[in-house]
């Protein structure tokens, strides 16, 4: 069986049957057969398709790694690193589990047994396994019966039509149609039965009348007599509600021709000797399938206007018809020497048989089949096996985010296949992961520099718009706080009938607001805090409460010896606010805070000019305003760097920041050409003055750096 490899690939290939032999001692299949049977039929079918050696080889210890304690580095050791990862693609593949019965479930398992498969041999010797457990089907437990047949009708058939495989999927179909309705099948295969020799008979009249006709107009061809497998014929009969006698294309003609060429004129004979069904003419030699089939059918109305369907292609087009990617081992002296794989189109064998030129080996042919059907999903497990699929570039949140909403809202760590990692991880094919939440856990704004799906995407910009609109009525809380105590008020009333009053009389005084958005616009400095105070003085005084000297007294000595700072920003709790670009300030710098109305509070550098030039036209805006104690996240400094105009000084310069643990934003070149001296703008993220001045230090001992010292920006 494998005698069109070398002696060499032979003999490498017997010492894989001898390794899986000892591997499998003392172990039996369901029949009572030593279990090394079936890997020997395995790699027995695997050679009918004229596979490598490593294929061969692999197929026969597909499943040593998995059932006899075999490890990869057992196997790569003695038989090379292409045979080890082959195995291992078949152990990772025998791992999953096809759970969900429905139709888009399966969908995804087969694009995802697809994407995890690199090498299509894989996937070859995963149908040829499954194909031989199929034919050997009926010695297991009957229990099994179903679940196996159904899950290769859905799984398993599919893949095989998709690669082109069409025998194989024909076998598939019938074995699964023969275990998962036993009753249906024997029904259907006895009735096929009592009416093959009238249907037969009449066939043979036609193929006889054919060649006759191909005779006289000098067409060389080959007739070969196609039988419709009984699951297509029950898919007929349910589909349209026929009755097995209104079948009618049970039986059929396979016309095949010495070129493209020949299958046209070869139609032009067809349907000059009988007359055509109108409208049943296709065309899949100009229009090949998604899996690379190339054929013309046509139906011709014979003898008491009985249908048959007739065939025409070339016998290469024949071998890509019946055995698709596997063509290549078969023919490869035949120009069978490349397939393109347009993942858009789901064009498996494009050119192939438009290719004249041989291959000289099969790996520049492997090289080219990358089984990735679907470059732009990936798809992951549950911890419960559920298969999920996302976008390529796809992270731990938008997994998340794609379990259920709040699972992303309050995602505070995750595992990938048992290991803890980043939520910005990026997601690979076949990965399991595994949630752990936090009710205190809530989306944070740099999740949208890397999340991909819009799901997620517009989930946690709806979070954030809600937790900058608690935290901004936060602010407008405090400011209000602020004013009333200035008013001599100790605090506004809360949580009681008296605040409910003062907030619904608020509430009309401003065009009906409600106090969530009177607070928001406090925040937002759309509303002057002092002024609604008068407002709610005047409200509190009218039910008889009047400002407190105590409070007052202690409101003018906090002013007279120094203002207060009200505010900590930059912390987990801090107030929500802006950082003005026109300075940048980081922790560390003397800051002043300004309420611009419509935009909220703005934290300033001391010595920004820009802030002073506000101050100095309108001091009511400023807002005392200090840093957390422990200020969180990144802050942006913009730096001015004097450069030699030298070969890599740019390079090294960066190489400083990288090691400093500093991330560029934006670099703008400030002059140019043949200057011995060039100036570079940069904006980077530092965690605070001291993270920012260690890097200007390390800077200044680059030597191709001349200056470096942050600055203001324009």
């Amino acid at each position: 069986m494998i005698e069109y490899l070398s002696e060499s690939d032979q003999q490498r290939v017997l010492e894989a049957f001898h390794f899986a032999e000892r591997a499998h001692t003392g172990q039996y299949r369901n029949s009572g057969e030593p279990y090394i049977t079936h890997p020997i039929a395995v790699a027995a079918l695997c050679s009918q398709w004229h596979l490598d050696a490593i294929a061969l080889m692999a197929a026969l210890m597909h499943d040593a790694m998995e059932d006899c304690g075999v490890t990869k580095h057992d196997i790569e050791v003695l038989f090379g690193n292409d045979v080890a990862e082959l195995v291992d693609g078949l152990t990772k593949l025998d791992k999953l589990e096809f759970h969900s019965r429905e139709e888009n479930q399966a969908q995804s398992f087969r694009k995802m047994l697809l994407a995890m498969a690199k090498d299509v041999r894989v996937i070859l010797i995963k149908l040829a396994d499954r194909t031989h457990n199929m034919r050997t089907l009926s010695v297991a437990p009957r229990s099994k019966w179903g679940r196996i047949s159904r899950e290769t009708l859905e799984i398993y058939a599919p893949i095989s039509n998709r690669l082109g495989l069409n025998a194989t999927y024909r076998e598939l179909q019938e074995l699964s149609f023969k275990h998962l309705h036993p009753w249906r099948y024997q029904t259907l295969s006895k009735a096929v039965e009592k009416v093959k020799s009238r249907r037969r008979g009449m066939a043979e009249r036609i193929a006889a009348e054919l060649e006759k006709a191909f005779a006289q107009r000098q067409l060389k061809v080959r007739l070969l007599e196609r039988e419709q497998a009984l699951y297509k014929v029950y898919l007929q009969m349910t589909a349209k509600g026929l009755s097995f006698a209104k079948v009618s294309d049970i039986f059929g003609i396979q016309v095949l021709c010495e070129s493209a060429i020949d299958c046209y004129t070869g139609l032009g004979v067809v349907h000059q000797t009988y007359r055509p069904v109108p409208g049943y003419f296709k065309d899949y030699i100009a229009s090949p399938k998604p899996n690379g089939y190339q054929s013309l059918h046509t139906a011709l109305l014979g003898p008491s206007s009985v249908e048959v369907e007739v065939e025409l292609r070339t016998e290469m087009m024949h071998v890509v018809a019946e055995t698709g990617i596997a063509a290549h081992w078969l023919y490869q002296s035949k120009g069978l020497d490349r397939m393109l794989a347009d993942s858009l189109n789901g064009r498996w064998l494009e050119s192939m048989l438009e290719i004249e030129h041989s291959s000289d080996e099969a790996a520049d042919f492997l090289n080219d089949v990358k089984v990735d059907l679907h470059p732009e999903s990936v798809y992951v497990f549950t911890p419960k096996n559920q298969i999920v699929t996302l976008p390529i570039g796809a992270t731990v949140v938008d997994f998340a985010y794609a379990i259920h909403s709040n699972v992303g809202d309050h995602i505070a760590a995750a595992q990938v296949n048992g290991n803890v990692v980043s939520l910005r991880t990026i997601l690979k094919n076949g990965d399991t992961i595994e949630i752990f939440t936090s009710d205190e856990a809530r989306p944070h704004p740099g999740w949208l520099e890397f999340v991909k799906t819009g799901r997620a995407r517009s989930r946690i910009r709806n979070q954030l718009k809600h937790a900058d609109q608690e935290e901004t009525a936060g602010l407008g809380l405090r400011l209000l706080n602020q004013a009333m105590r200035v008013a001599g008020y100790d605090n506004v009333p809360e949580a009681t009938e008296l605040a409910q009053t003062v907030w619904q009389q608020l509430a009309v005084l401003n065009q009906g607001r409600s106090r969530e958005e009177i607070l928001q616009e406090i925040g937002l400095g759309r509303m002057i805090a002092s002024e609604l105070v008068s407002q709610i003085g005047q409200l509190l005084q009218s039910i008889g409460f009047k400002p407190d000297a105590l409070v007052l007294s202690k409101e003018r000595l906090k002013t007279s010896g120094g203002a207060e700072v009200v505010l900590a920003v930059g912390g987990v709790d801090g107030a929500p606010v802006r950082y003005a670009t026109c300075c940048r300030p980081v922790p560390g710098d003397a800051l002043v805070g300004l309420l611009i109305s419509g935009k909220g509070l703005e934290v300033h550098r001391q010595e920004c000019p820009v802030a002073a030039r506000r101050l100095s036209k309108d001091t009511s805006t400023a807002m005392p305003v200090e840093w957390s104690d422990e200020p969180v996240g990144d802050f942006e400094a913009c730096l001015s760097l004097n450069l030699r105009n030298s070969k890599g000084a740019l390079a090294e310069a960066t190489r400083v920041i990288a090691q400093s643990e500093v991330n560029i934003l934006r670099i703008d070149m400030l002059e140019e050409g043949r200057l011995e001296t060039i100036e570079i703008r940069m904006t980077v993220s530092v965690r605070n003055q001291d993270h920012l001045e260690q890097l200007l230090r390390n800077l200044r001992r680059v030597r191709a750096v001349q200056r470096v010292q942050r600055f203001l920006p324009d």
